[in-house]
């Protein structure tokens, strides 16, 4: 089994509260539907820049949307 990375978020439930869907914040943020599945569950960390462009259509501080799980 693959090991997750450390890094976790709270998109889909941000993205739910906003009622956005996973098309619509793909195209807000210039990343494909499958991109915003992929990093909703964990299997991709975005970008910095994709990360930043996150945030601010949550109007969230980058902390507030990410975090980083110590190992």
């Amino acid at each position: 089994m693959a090991k997750r990375p450390p890094i976790t978020n709270r998109v889909r439930e941000l993205r739910e509260r906003d009622g956005l869907s996973q098309a619509a914040l793909g195209q807000a943020i210039g990343v494909t539907r499958q991109t915003v599945i992929a990093i909703e569950q964990g299997r991709y960390s975005p970008s910095l820049e994709s990360a930043f462009r996150i945030s601010r259509v949550f109007h969230a501080g980058i902390e507030d949307v990410f975090g980083w799980e110590e190992e």
